[in-house]
């Protein structure tokens, strides 16, 4: 809905910050370096070209121009060095003057002033270092007044609100929600966000997929993701273990794992669980469980009795630590037993640094050493 503005004023809005700037009044002159304007034209020939000649007119000199197609004509986002003392008025009434629609005009930093196949580059390198930022990052690509992340059930995407509010999946049962009050989206800003979410899908699939462990034995070790399918290898694996070896894991006496937990060990709600695979046999079982409340993630290994003391325990737990960082982890934490190091040592082949937790003898925390997949 629109607002009435006081008599010689035009609301003027922030494209590539959160928070636009809402009003400058008429006798407001060029004290910045640069302006970014705004301007929807009819994509008709020449009227670009009317448009710079105006802005000559005004000793303004055009520094960048990008071009944003919507429908029934262009986006142009002219970049320029305004005349000393320019009103800002004077160059809407300029731009109304061959017939269009000046929607923004903005102070400009000339640090940003880079072409748009950079600067969606740049984004696309901040989101693969810090994949727990991607919502800064599309923020910052849509010139999004607020985006949130979702479960994937609650994104509805049909619901546009006139193009103020977009959805993006992002593949894992969760979506980003964008919302832009001051403009609509358009659909080449759209796409560049879909692509940087497809690219972020792809590094996390990348990441999370299997990989072959490199043994001096040639033994074939694979670590992979639990599905279902594995039930039958898991409950063999625990039935193999010692009842100390499952003391350790679950700190209760038991000699097998009861069916109704196999799914859940597999398929944790939240969470991940990692198998060690050798031939037809899991070997070793890791689990990486965020917390509901934002604090650490808790990680659990198990490993067969006579596959312990392999490097089965630490290739789980580095593993799990690079799956931690891709879900925007940046602690994890496991208890142990009193007495019990094993985990301790593990943790610090891995090179995570573990510290017990003040008052809490049993429980390890290790702070992640690097934000980077």
């Amino acid at each position: 809905m629109g607002r009435q503005q006081p008599a010689g004023t035009v609301e003027v809005m922030e494209t590539y910050r959160v928070r636009p700037t809402l009003v400058h009044s008429a006798e407001e002159t060029a004290s910045a370096s640069a302006w970014r304007v705004r301007i929807r034209v009819d994509d008709r020939p020449g009227t670009l070209a009317r448009i710079a000649i105006r802005l000559a007119d005004l000793e303004c000199n055009i520094l960048g121009l990008s071009v944003l197609p919507v429908p029934g004509g262009v986006l142009d986002e002219i970049v320029l060095r305004p005349a000393t003392g320019l009103p800002k008025q004077l160059l809407i009434d300029a731009i109304r003057d061959e017939g269009c629609e000046c929607s923004a005009v903005v102070d400009a930093d000339l640090a940003e002033l880079v072409d748009p196949a950079t600067a969606t580059l740049t984004a696309a390198k901040r989101a693969v270092e810090e994949p727990g930022g991607l919502a800064e990052v599309l923020r910052g690509v849509l010139a999004a007044d607020v985006v949130t992340k979702v479960p994937s059930i609650e994104a509805n995407p049909a619901r546009t609100e006139g193009g103020h509010r977009a959805v993006f999946p992002v593949g894992d049962g969760t979506a980003f929600v964008a919302r832009r009050r001051w403009s609509p989206f358009v659909e080449l800003e759209l796409s560049r966000a879909v692509a940087l979410t497809g690219l972020m899908t792809a590094v996390r699939d990348n990441v999370t997929g299997p990989i072959v462990l490199d043994r001096p034995d040639g033994a074939a070790i694979v670590l992979r993701t639990g599905v279902p399918g594995d039930a039958e290898a898991v409950s063999a694996l625990h039935q193999r273990c010692s009842m100390t070896t499952l003391f350790h894991r679950y700190h209760t006496g038991m000699r097998a794992v009861p069916r109704r937990w196999l799914h859940r060990l597999l398929m944790p709600p939240r969470g991940i669980s990692l198998l060690a695979v050798c031939g037809r046999e899991v070997i070793g079982l890791g689990q990486l469980i965020p917390s509901a409340d934002g604090d650490a993630a808790e990680v659990s290994l198990l490993v067969e009795d006579s596959w312990q003391r392999q490097g089965i325990g630490t290739a789980l737990l580095t593993r799990l630590a690079v799956l931690a960082v891709t879900k925007g982890e940046r602690e994890l934490a496991a208890v142990c037993l009193p007495g019990d190091d094993s985990l301790y040592r593990t943790a610090t082949r891995v090179g995570l640094r573990p510290e017990r937790a003040p008052g809490d003898p049993g429980t390890l925390r290790f702070r992640l050493p690097d934000s980077r997949v």
